[in-house]
């Protein structure tokens, strides 16, 4: 897993959602694909997805529920996890989750 990203734009202005429990930054790498990344702190939210998504779990730990299903899988450091597009999943952060959202 990379440590970084080289040679991207980077959003300015973060993206805040859920009161504040979730803050990302959009970035945009040299061809032309968004990622995001980000902190979500502990809690119970539920996103929606407009795009298919890989969510890269950097740090922390979290429970998912993916859209139709009823029951939830762990996810920690180095763990990735896919969401449909059109789509929803609950997730519960048992410790601060730093995340990469790959989109497409």
């Amino acid at each position: 897993m990379e440590q970084q990203f080289s040679n991207v734009s980077v959003s300015k202005k973060a993206n805040v959602y859920f009161e504040g429990k979730c803050v990302s930054h959009a970035i945009t790498l040299p061809d032309g694909s968004r990622k995001s990344v980000g902190v979500i702190l502990p809690g119970k939210l539920v996103f929606n997805t407009a795009a298919p998504e890989v969510i890269e779990v950097i740090e922390g730990v979290c429970s998912v529920t993916l859209a139709g299903q009823t029951t939830a899988s762990d996810y920690r450091a180095g763990d990735a996890f896919h969401v449909e597009a059109d789509s929803s999943f609950t997730i519960e952060v048992s410790e601060t989750l730093h995340y990469v959202c790959h989109y497409g």
